[in-house]
């Protein structure tokens, strides 16, 4: 079935919070990623002081971002069991619990994490992500074993078979060529062929990071990213949103036209941390854009309608704070004035 194309684009207003900044993998674009002696790991009264600033602002998506198995550092692992946590996923449970309680949904990006990690999370969380980045072996991840394409896809696999919403991605300009792109983009629909649970594909153009092996590399041509999302639009189900991000391109509206129809999360409340040189659009800016060009910018959940309106991707904890929060087309309710 052809894709059609979209005149509504989505986006999550969300509040994004970094976890820790200790991680297993050495990747050679990141600057997220801190050596020991610099890493931080956020303690509970320091994410719900994010959380509830994201609440005020009428944010419905508590983001999590974080090192992969920051429990490999000695230092990481004192802190974790200093609050009372064995690994990093008991703390994230504990976490994205309360949210719920607060009336929020968490979104968490762990890296990679084992079944029944996998299984405990879902519990507490809207969606789940894992950025593929690339299906062929890359140079850039030599240091990093949890960059394996293999061991990527078969956790993507894994969060199909246990129904988890899902969102994933390719990095564009990280020393792949057009067909490692074809090819991920193609294994990523293959396994929503298969559990349906693929909600989006980020489409990411590499932004250099000072100090960083790549740091002096140039990003990809902006043709290069357009011709990446055409392809997505071609090897895609349609039901499978398309993102790109609207902090790491200089205007979203051709990539719009070429099939994108989503701006992923967009804070008034906190920066990308992972390219905090790129700070979000303005969003009655970006809206007054969009309508000039004919497209009508929508607030979602941090998981898409189809999913929103499917209580089989939800658990109960998590469905009690949709119902709230969803309006009957599974879009975000706008908010209630008093």
């Amino acid at each position: 079935m052809a894709r059609s194309a979209s005149r509504v684009v989505t986006y999550s207003p969300n509040v994004f919070v970094p976890l820790t900044t200790f991680c297993r993998n050495r990747c050679a674009y990141c600057g997220f990623r801190r050596e020991e002696g610099e890493a931080t790991l956020l303690s509970p009264q320091e994410v719900f002081s994010l959380v509830l600033r994201g609440k005020k602002a009428g944010c419905s998506e508590v983001l999590f971002t974080l090192g992969e198995r920051p429990e490999v550092h000695p230092r990481a692992r004192r802190e974790l069991e200093g609050m009372g946590y064995r690994s990093i996923s008991d703390y994230l449970e504990e976490l994205c619990r309360h949210i719920l309680r607060l009336g929020l949904l968490p979104h968490t990006n762990a890296g990679i994490l084992d079944v029944e990690e996998l299984r405990r999370l879902r519990r507490y969380n809207a969606s789940m992500g894992l950025m593929l980045e690339c299906a062929s072996r890359l140079e850039a991840h030599r240091e990093s074993p949890g960059k394996d394409p293999g061991v990527r896809l078969e956790f993507i696999e894994r969060a199909g078979e246990l129904r988890i919403p899902f969102t994933t991605g390719i990095l564009v300009g990280i020393g792949e060529g057009r067909e490692d792109r074809r090819r991920s983009l193609e294994e990523i629909g293959r396994l929503h062929e298969r559990y349906g649970h693929i909600q989006e594909v980020i489409i990411q153009p590499f932004s250099p990071k000072p100090g960083t092996p790549m740091g002096s590399l140039p990003p990809p041509p902006e043709e290069e990213v357009l011709e990446t999302v055409r392809m997505a639009a071609e090897i895609l189900p349609p039901e499978v949103g398309i993102q790109i991000p609207p902090n790491l391109v200089e205007d979203v509206v051709p990539f719009l036209r070429e099939g994108a129809n989503d701006l992923g999360g967009i804070s008034e409340v906190t920066p990308d941390f992972v390219n905090p040189e790129r700070p979000w659009p303005g969003l009655p800016s970006l809206r007054r854009r969009l309508e000039a060009e004919g497209f009508r910018l929508r607030g979602r959940l941090p998981l898409y309608p189809r999913y929103a309106r499917d209580p089989s991707f939800m658990s109960e904890e998590v469905r009690r704070v949709v119902s709230r929060l969803a309006d009957e087309e599974g879009y975000l309710r706008p908010p209630q004035k008093d």
